[in-house]
């Protein structure tokens, strides 16, 4: 079966830039900028988008256009011989599913709430109003169900028409859409009045506040958000790798994806930042910032309906070109391994994923008493931990020493598919870096990711570490397979 292509170059750059650019962007980096001190945290963010995000990002579009196929057949297509790195695809593979597990809920969450500002909902709420808003939507089951499974339908009925006609025209409309909006949305925050503070926090670096908060743990966070914004490491970004041609360097285009990732995220934190200066609220609130302080800033402004709703929008617009493109890499795994048409691939994974994300759904009400990790925790927590804090980092890792292992598909032969076509080349000197310095940070930000989280929490903190301790070990088994096989 002939794979289809991109019809353009920018429908690529759009397209894997919206899987890129989700809720992790307009979610949690205002509120990590807002609890480490502002510009300091943007500074040293940017510095290892460059020195981490875009080498591991050149990685998986390399394997995904060298072998024409997603994460669930690239591996088969590119290791030598009798090696078993393509044990790795299942890290790809059980993650794309897990992630969607829970990120259609909150996509669900994005277009209710749209729903919600549409219709008028939050102007004139006081803050009581919208906290029990928020608390009245998680406790009803069946309603989150209608909007999970809604988002669900849509999402595959694009994928249904394709790369061309379904996923590239719909992202290429969705993301000037959100564009658009998120710069009115930023220039409307900026005007109003008190936002200067909010403005200079965010801009002016703030070296004291970072010394307060501890300088290693704002250097620790902005790595691993970094890190985990590109949505590399699970194959969501090697799909789009094999669909477009030769004609670019692959280098250039992880640049110009990481460019408009970061864009989207620092005009966030203009959208976020000075308004909750300008109304008195702590812009580091959490995760709470979104649904709950945001409505009640813009219940407070004239003409807040409107300003909701399009800020919402633009939420349920970031949230939809993310899903959509993990659908696509789900679609992929069938039409690869199996050898099924699109239209049986679609039906088949829309049930499915409709069905498993149904425990998410009922963790905020049903299930509240399953609390996995601790006190406060739900399903949403436990699959969220999975993926962020095991499977991105374990899958990039086995990205990186993929391209750079002589029994792996090689330094040499990485370089070649990398630096194919016109634009930035890959630099052949970073072999060294690549080879170990790179893993290293890697395999850092995966544990220091756990001392964070169980540090101090007993029963949580043994479930947490079995947890880690399984998928390490079998990350090493696996990668001592191939070593034997190689010998």
């Amino acid at each position: 079966m002939k794979r289809e292509k991109f019809g353009s170059r920018l429908g690529f750059i759009l397209v894997s830039a919206g899987c890129a650019i989700g809720i992790g962007n307009v979610w949690k980096f205002p509120y990590m900028c807002g609890e480490f001190g502002g510009a300091a945290f943007i500074v040293i963010y940017l510095i290892f988008l460059l020195v981490l995000g875009i080498p591991v990002l050149t990685c998986e579009f390399a394997i995904g256009r060298g072998s024409g196929r997603s994460v669930a057949a690239g591996f088969e297509r590119l290791e030598p011989q009798g090696t078993g790195w393509h044990i790795t695809k299942w890290v790809g593979i059980v993650g794309s599913y897990l992630l969607m597990m829970f990120y259609t809920t909150v996509g669900g969450w994005m277009m209710y709430y749209c729903f919600r500002s549409f219709s008028g909902e939050f102007a004139g709420a006081s803050t009581e109003e919208v906290t029990a808003g928020f608390s009245d939507m998680l406790g009803n089951a069946p309603m989150m169900a209608f909007w999970t499974t809604l988002i669900c339908i849509i999402g595959f009925a694009v994928c249904q028409f394709g790369i061309q006609k379904g996923i590239e025209r719909v992202s290429k409309f969705m993301m000037s859409a959100l564009l658009i909006i998120m710069v009115v949305l930023a220039v409307h925050s900026i005007f109003l009045e008190g936002a200067g503070e909010g403005i200079r926090f965010y801009l002016v670096p703030d070296f004291a506040r970072m010394k307060e908060m501890g300088i290693g743990n704002v250097i620790f966070g902005a790595m691993s958000q970094a890190f985990f914004t590109l949505s590399i490491g699970i194959g969501a970004m090697m799909i789009f790798g094999s669909y477009i041609g030769k004609e670019r360097s692959l280098m250039g285009e992880a640049i110009s994806i990481t460019a408009l990732d970061t864009f989207v995220a620092l005009m966030a934190g203009f959208i976020i930042i000075p308004s909750c200066f300008a109304f008195g609220i702590e812009p580091g609130a959490g995760p709470s910032l979104i649904f709950i302080t945001i409505p009640n800033i813009f219940a407070q402004m004239p003409g807040g309906q409107v300003w909701s709703a399009l800020f919402f929008l633009f939420l349920t617009f970031a949230a939809f070109t993310t899903i959509v493109a993990v659908f696509e890499n789900i679609i992929s795994f069938d039409i690869d391994i199996f050898g099924w048409s699109r239209n049986k691939s679609v039906l088949v994974s829309a049930v499915l994923i409709i069905v498993l994300s149904m425990p998410c759904v009922l963790g905020f009400n049903v299930l509240a008493g399953f609390e996995p990790l601790g006190a406060g925790t739900n399903v949403l927590d436990l699959e969220d931990f999975i993926v962020s804090n095991n499977l991105l980092p374990l899958g990039s890792l086995g990205y990186v020493l993929f391209c750079t292992r002589k029994n792996g598909w090689g330094w040499a032969h990485f370089l070649e598919e990398a630096n194919h076509g016109k634009g930035i080349r890959f630099p052949e000197w970073l072999e060294g870096y690549m080879s170990y310095v790179l893993p290293l940070v890697i395999t850092v930000i995966y544990l220091k990711g756990y001392y964070d989280k169980f540090a101090g929490q007993g029963a949580a903190a043994l479930t947490g570490w079995m947890i880690a301790a399984v998928l390490f070990l079998a990350f090493i088994i696996a990668c001592a397979v191939v070593r034997r096989q190689e010998s």
